[in-house]
């Protein structure tokens, strides 16, 4: 079924105009937030009818204008109110609609048509930021390749829009591109990073018949794809339909606020019955006129009426809701914000979330041989000078790694006989100086054909630690081991320094306890958990979940743990659509400070909806009374009722700063 949208939304969805004739470019500025400007403009006549009024220049021209003003925001609202007493539903539009148009009964007009437009306008102004929300999320296919490579019938290429490129159409994939749609690989040789889609950060090698992600990056080849998925159900697609539904998940003080809204509206009503009757007894007043009970009830349902107290929250959630989606972060609904609070342990995984994926060198050391007396060395600086030469030849992550570790070097280093031996392995011959060295670097199975038996107590020892990212150097007799670890993301400094001293802080990984330790170690994270397993992230959430705890991940992995942790949190922009669906909070451009920003507004907003309920009941307590006694009129209920909404609104505005 299709989406159906009012004029708002469909304005700030930013969605392509192609039917009505009336939805041009030139008349959208002027269409958008129709009752908004509906009601600004009635509210210049309603100025203008009191200066008529009480200039006693023609009453007629007053009751024209009123008539109109009626007409535009009062029918309108009549219909509404209408509508939920069909429904057997009395809410604030029913008191507010039900005492507008007995103003008129009263002989008081102004009033009544004071009351519809500045309700109207607090409505309008409450709907227009739930539709700035929803700007937010349609705009999110910014961040995704929106266009792909076909590969025509007559072999020919031509650039296609990813929504007009169907399943088993191929697709050309260049080095360095990231995949815009699942498929299988029909033709080509490369390696992906699919870090944000498994947790390993080690590239993985495709060939032919091979399937490839959406999301992933193609490292090192060009490759043909022949696609098995359509961009619906891209990750980005995912995001759109999960946003969607944000709002709909209400936070426990929404939800309660809107039962108690319907039981006190229905309380206020049967109240203002009430006094209506028994005023003119208790006061020896009439019935009718200005100091009528009639007057005087309708006066005390208006200064009683919840509105403040109703939208006090719900909009203060909302504006964080708006705030975080500008800043990139994308909530599933208003509790999460309840929820974070709450959180006294941050989980993180490692691979993708604190680290970026790519390799840094952690460690190089000679490993010397029983074999070798006296335990002769090989110049270390001049090793690094030819491994680095070596790896320029090769198109390995870990080469990008090695050259920066090298780049203080400055050999000159004559490479020949480069040969690179099934990703097991490189090899080559360097020369300096007139001196040749043959140099083999790789895995340990592919170092082992050329050791010639020797054996070693430190190589054994690096065996048994069985890390996937060291990397053996043979330099003629000579053995060295180099070992990477995945690149520390800059922001990951600041974030865990900040929030030690809020939340208890925990590494949960899939990958080996070195490159763990090492990452932790750097972080400054004391409890540290690897070479877990997915069922054993899920164990260790469960256990942490009674303390509250938050989960930060970005892959298939994590998306159990993301799930059942109190508050899942995943990175959007190249993370696991997996990871996106299990998690509550998605973070659209990978910046994990934001994480911070984000526990930040969920402490200000609870404060600020506090201050709206509490500045509300105040506002009621203040001007109900004194609206029984005839002490405040119609119009001061009125100014105070609707001015109290208008400054709720305001100080929800707040959330809106950076």
């Amino acid at each position: 079924m299709s989406r159906v949208y009012t004029f708002d939304e469909f304005f700030e969805s930013g969605l392509e105009v192609s039917v009505s004739p009336f939805l041009e470019k030139k008349s959208k500025k002027w269409s958008k937030n129709i009752p908004l400007k509906a009601s600004f403009f009635c509210l210049f006549l309603l100025i203008f009818s009191y200066f008529v009024v009480y200039a006693n220049i023609n009453i007629n021209i007053a009751y024209l204008l009123l008539s109109f003003i009626y007409l535009v925001v009062g029918i309108p609202a009549l219909l509404d109110a209408i509508e939920d007493l069909k429904n057997f539903e009395i809410n604030i539009s029913v008191l507010m609609t039900l005492a507008a148009f007995l103003a008129i009964l009263l002989k008081s007009p102004l009033e009544g048509a004071l009351l519809l437009i500045l309700f109207n306008i607090s409505d309008s102004l409450e709907k227009s930021i739930s539709y700035r929300t929803k700007n937010a999320i349609y705009n999110l296919n910014k961040i995704a390749p929106s266009k792909a490579f076909v590969i025509n019938e007559d072999k020919t290429i031509s650039q296609k829009s990813l929504k007009d490129i169907k399943v088993k159409t191929k697709i050309l994939i260049k080095a360095g591109e990231i995949i815009p749609l699942d498929g299988v690989i029909i033709d080509g040789y490369s390696q992906v990073n699919e870090v944000h889609l498994t947790g390993e950060s080690l590239p993985v090698v495709k060939k032919i018949n091979d399937l490839v992600y959406a999301g992933t990056i193609n490292i090192d080849g060009s490759i043909s794809v022949e696609v098995t998925k359509t961009s619906a159900d891209s990750t980005i697609s995912r995001i759109i339909k999960l946003i969607s539904k944000a709002t709909d998940a209400k936070p426990k003080i929404q939800r309660w606020l809107d039962k108690f809204g319907r039981i006190y509206s229905t309380i206020v009503i049967i109240l203002s019955f009430i006094f209506a009757i028994i005023l003119p007894f208790i006061f020896k007043i009439s019935y009718f006129g200005h100091e009528g009970g009639i007057y005087r009830a309708i006066a005390f349902l208006i200064a009683t009426s919840p509105c403040a107290l109703i939208i006090g929250a719900p909009l203060a959630y909302l504006t964080a809701i708006s705030s975080l989606a500008k800043k990139g972060i994308l909530l599933k609904g208003g509790f999460i914000l309840d929820a974070i609070r709450k959180c006294k342990i941050l989980a993180f995984d490692k691979t993708g979330t604190l680290t970026t994926g790519n390799f840094v060198v952690s460690s190089f050391e000679q490993i010397k041989f029983e074999q070798i007396e006296n335990g002769e060395k090989f110049d270390k600086n001049l090793a690094r000078a030819i491994i680095d030469s070596v790896e320029k030849k090769s198109a390995h992550p870990i080469a990008k790694a090695i050259h920066e570790y090298a780049k203080d070097l400055t050999y000159d280093i004559k490479v020949r006989d480069f040969k690179s031996d099934a990703s097991l392995g490189i090899q080559a011959t360097a020369e300096i100086e007139n001196k040749e060295y043959k140099v083999y670097i790789g895995k340990l199975e592919y170092i082992e054909r050329f050791l010639k038996d020797k054996k070693s107590e430190k190589l054994l020892d690096i065996i048994e630690q069985k890390a996937k990212t060291i990397s053996f150097i043979l330099i003629n007799d000579f053995l060295f081991s180099m070992s990477f670890s995945d690149e520390i993301r800059k922001s990951a400094f600041e974030l865990v320094k900040s929030l030690k001293k809020k939340k208890n802080l925990v590494m949960l990984t899939g990958d080996n306890i070195y490159n763990a330790n090492f990452v932790a170690k750097e972080l400054h994270i004391d409890q540290v958990y690897a070479n877990l397993s997915v069922e054993d992230k899920l164990t260790y959430v469960s256990k942490f979940s009674k303390d509250g705890l938050a989960m930060i991940g970005d892959g298939i992995n994590d998306a159990p743990a993301l799930s059942r942790a109190m508050v899942g949190i995943s990175l959007g922009k190249v993370g696991s659509a997996t990871a996106i669906d299990a998690s509550d909070v998605i973070l659209l451009n990978d910046d994990i400070l934001l994480i911070d920003y984000f526990i930040k507004k969920a402490s200000s907003t609870s404060i600020i909806a506090k201050q709206n309920l509490i500045f509300a009941l105040l506002i009621i307590v203040i001007a109900s009374i004194p609206s029984l006694l005839g002490l405040i009129p119609l119009w001061l209920a009125v100014t105070l009722h609707e001015g109290s909404s208008v400054l709720v609104g305001l100080n929800c505005l707040r959330l809106l700063k950076a």
